[in-house]
């Protein structure tokens, strides 16, 4: 154990972004991304007289570490559909339609991965088990295992962790729901909008074992756990055997610095420096105007990008999308 927890420590030390000076500004990446012929529009969801590209640097916070365990190959399918989407597949799993905001807080790893199982209660139950797995559990908690919470963290971490300790529910911020909703607020991912800006630094909130939202419900008792915790092998096929069979997964991706300007159409890398690791919610898939694309869901809230979700290239692995696939199944019990 103390071998593992002295890997883990070396990992973040070594993961941990740095900081970086960019040449680009967001103005200038606008213009050249729409400037040419490219399969995706770019706009200014972050203002560009506020924001520095690391300032949005900072919300990256997807580390890579060890690797979890592959699962067995699912069975070749020769019928996958040419589009796929789970919120149209799953109707009352409402929380697949879910954007969520992880604030000014590198907390991505742990919002794709609780967005992903969250979903996965709902579709393994057949739509009666609705719980809202909790980001604030799951970011403050699990400490080193998971990484350096809002300085970022290992997808494959938060997956072990709740296989292993579980996670009590939690909403979003300001809900009251469920019984840790996250604490951390929402800022503002758009140029006329009413929240903070996403700029300074948020500190990890400190991890408690009372229930801060419902107050009637037991933090121990409370915790839901996974059955299984593991990767998904790179092969498109298979992630998409996996998000047909199991529901959405959670992925992670290297940011480019074009990459936050993204509103619409299939995003490739264009132009910009490396932003760091970014962890999201992989959803489905399809193809427009003749690019096959994965449909993803963000974490900056509904107003960035195309209401809060984006496509990104499928197939040639853009951006390593397709390399760090991880996902798990809950216990019903």
């Amino acid at each position: 154990m103390r071998v593992v927890i002295l890997l883990a420590l070396i990992a973040v030390v070594f993961a941990l972004p740095q900081k970086v000076q960019f040449k680009e500004s967001l103005k200038e990446i606008v213009y050249t991304v729409n400037s040419i012929d490219s399969s995706w529009q770019a706009g200014h969801n972050f203002d560009p007289s506020v924001y520095t590209l690391q300032d949005i640097a900072g919300l990256c916070g997807s580390l890579k570490g060890p690797k979890l365990p592959y699962r067995e190959p699912l069975l070749e399918y020769s019928d996958i559909p040419d589009s796929f989407d789970a919120r149209t597949q799953w109707p009352d799993c409402e929380s697949i339609r879910e954007v969520r905001d992880q604030g000014n807080c590198g907390s991505c790893w742990a919002f794709g991965a609780v967005e992903a199982m969250t979903d996965r209660y709902c579709i393994a139950s057949g739509g009666k088990l609705k719980h809202h797995i909790s980001a604030e559990d799951l970011l403050s908690c699990c400490g080193f295992e998971c990484g350096s919470g809002c300085n970022g963290g290992f997808p494959s971490g938060a997956w072990h962790y709740w296989k292993n300790r579980g996670l009590v529910t939690g909403g979003q911020y300001g809900t009251g729901q469920g019984c840790m909703p996250y604490q951390i607020k929402p800022c503002e991912h758009h140029v006329n909008g009413t929240r903070q800006p996403c700029t300074g630094e948020e500190h990890t909130p400190k991890c408690s074992t009372t229930c801060a939202g419902d107050e009637t419900i037991d933090y121990g008792s409370d915790k839901h756990k996974g059955v299984s915790a593991y990767s998904v092998s790179s092969r498109v096929e298979q992630i998409q055997m996996e998000i047909m069979t199991n529901g959405p997964v959670e992925g992670a991706f290297t940011v480019y610095a074009d990459f936050p300007t993204y509103k619409t159409g299939v995003y490739k890398h264009v132009t910009g420096g490396e932003l760091g690791g970014h962890a999201i919610k992989i959803l489905g898939w399809g193809t427009e105007e003749g690019d096959p694309y994965w449909l993803v869901a963000n974490s900056w809230n509904s107003d960035w990008g195309d209401h809060g979700f984006f496509k990104i290239l499928r197939g040639s692995n853009e951006c390593g999308i397709e390399g760090e696939i991880v996902a798990g199944k809950p216990d019903l019990k």
